[in-house]
């Protein structure tokens, strides 16, 4: 159709209510926020607009809570309320497909997303941990003594090491780095058992994610739609925050400045969003603020999908130039605040009340105000969103798997390598330290790489060396020197660490250097 409104130059259709409803593509990086109550059509409005970004060429990462976004990679059906709102929109109903990658912390629906723990930073892993302040110290200390010794951090059995390394040696680290209480180092280790128990340990480790790797466009130009499997990520909210907080700082550090493009780079859907913000710290709210005011210059637009704007704080509310409301339902006090404030962010039409219109909304209408011009918002309208091109709800196991097959990243990240890090190297130095010890003798007692690190120690873990007393002709135990208890503890770490099955565990962080300057 010559006048088909899909076709608009540097525009993406997002509805029509008396007129048409675009976003703008050069505005499309100063953010947006799509509300609305259980089952008002947020997830429509999320693929509608994903599948318009893709269209446009913009690659788009999105997760999917429920697994309803995963038919975006296969042909719509021409089911009839969607032919007829097509063609009340002014446009024929055709069914489409887009390019998508699915994307999996676990590995299990879709290519597996691992990072370091070096790349996390001690500010998130604090948070994931859910540490409180002595707890986040000690982090920090562990982060610091690995960075001076040349201890790489990359999974959680080198993470752990350098902890008891700082536990073992909490006395001679005391005057420099302060107190290393035994008590807080236990807590810290039981909330990497629950991380592990949760399958968190899978996120961490080698080979990480190449963020350039969600940046693509298929052969017909159009953005690949990244698409990560959170339905099972979902029941550890927590660990679900922190990897799209993780994500953000990621393509915050590595993408270059570029202003104001024609259109964004990346866009970046974030579901769930109240996740985010709930008892995050002040410090941790402040960097969220930052990164979402300052990743626009690096041509990324941040999407916030959530049931209620309150759930998002003012300072990063003000951030979101592009609005889409769905339907909320004023039966509480605080529904009603709700209500006032969605109605009190919005440019008001003298058409119609807004707070009335927000409770009277319908499935799959909404009250759209998106920036246009200098950047200014238009006056909000009352639309019916754009039906979708794909198919609108879960795609088949099968049907994932053969997508996966053709995504052209099969095979880059599903292999797990574990190079010598933190882990590995106090181990050799004790070993070193040992000097060599009879490795045969030690095998021989029975016992695998446990029984040859004791064959390697010896007396030396009891301290210092004994001599005769020439007076009386009794042994005498000197006590061990500071080197010899530094000796002793890389060796306790490693031989406590060793044949322990642990993998890799989770996120980066450039949040934390962001709050420092």
């Amino acid at each position: 159709m010559a006048d088909d409104p899909r076709l608009a130059e540097g525009k993406i259709l997002v509805g029509k209510g008396e007129n048409y409803d675009y976003l703008t593509l050069a505005l499309g990086n100063r953010h947006g926020l799509v509300t609305g109550a259980t089952g008002t059509g947020k997830t429509v409005t999320l693929q509608t607009l994903a599948e318009g970004f893709s269209n446009a060429g913009v690659a788009v990462f999105a997760a999917d809570v429920k697994g309803d976004l995963s038919g975006i990679s296969m042909p719509g059906d021409a089911k009839p309320h969607f032919v007829k709102r097509a063609q009340e929109l002014g446009f024929e109903y055709q069914p489409d497909e887009f390019p998508i990658v699915f994307w999996d912390l676990f590995g299990e629906q879709g290519h597996p997303i691992r990072a370091t723990i070096s790349e996390m930073g001690p500010l998130l892993l604090s948070r994931l941990l859910e540490c409180n302040d002595v707890q986040e110290g000690i982090i920090n200390i562990c982060f610091k003594i690995a960075d001076e010794q040349g201890l790489l951090l990359l999974d959680l059995k080198d993470f752990r090491a350098v902890l008891q390394f700082v536990s073992d040696n909490a006395a001679e680290l005391k005057t420099k780095y302060g107190n290393v209480a035994p008590a807080s180092v236990g807590a810290i280790q039981r909330q990497l058992l629950v991380l592990e128990n949760q399958g968190g340990e899978k996120f961490f480790g080698e080979p990480a994610l190449d963020i350039n790797d969600f940046i693509r466009t298929d052969r017909d130009r159009r953005g690949i739609i990244n698409m990560l499997a959170a339905d099972k990520l979902m029941q550890s909210p927590r660990l679900y925050a922190t990897f799209l907080l993780w994500l953000l700082s990621e393509l915050f550090e590595k993408l270059p400045e570029v202003g104001d493009l024609p259109k964004p780079k990346l866009v970046f859907f974030f579901d769930e969003a109240h996740l985010l913000f709930d008892n995050a710290p002040k410090g941790l709210l402040d960097a969220i603020e930052q990164v979402v005011r300052l990743i626009r210059s690096k041509g990324v637009g941040v999407y916030f999908i959530t049931q209620n704007p309150l759930d998002v704080p003012e300072t990063v509310l003000g951030q979101l130039g592009n609005r889409v409301q769905h339907a909320l339902r004023a039966f509480t006090p605080r529904d009603q605040r709700a209500v006032r404030a969605a109605a009190e962010t919005f440019r008001q039409n003298p058409k119609f009340n807004t707070a009335e219109a927000i409770t009277q909304l319908g499935v799959g209408e909404a009250l759209v105000s998106m920036l246009e011009g200098k950047g200014t918002p238009a006056l909000v309208s009352r639309c019916f969103i754009a039906t979708p091109a794909a198919r609108v709800g879960p795609i088949t196991p099968a049907e994932r798997k053969q997508v996966m097959d053709k995504s052209g990243i099969k095979g880059r990240y599903e292999e797990i390598v574990d190079r010598e890090s933190a882990f590995e190297m106090l181990k050799k130095r004790a070993e070193e330290a040992a000097g060599g010890g009879d490795t045969t003798e030690a095998s021989a007692g029975g016992g695998g790489i446990l029984d040859k690190l004791g064959g390697y120690l010896g007396g030396m873990l009891g301290g210092g060396q004994t001599t005769i007393n020439p007076k009386t002709g009794k042994p005498v135990r000197r006590p061990a020197t500071i080197g010899e208890q530094i000796i002793k503890s890389a060796t306790q770490s490693a031989a406590r660490s060793v044949g322990t099955q642990l993998s890799r565990a989770i996120l980066r962080g450039v949040l934390g250097s962001l709050m420092k300057k």
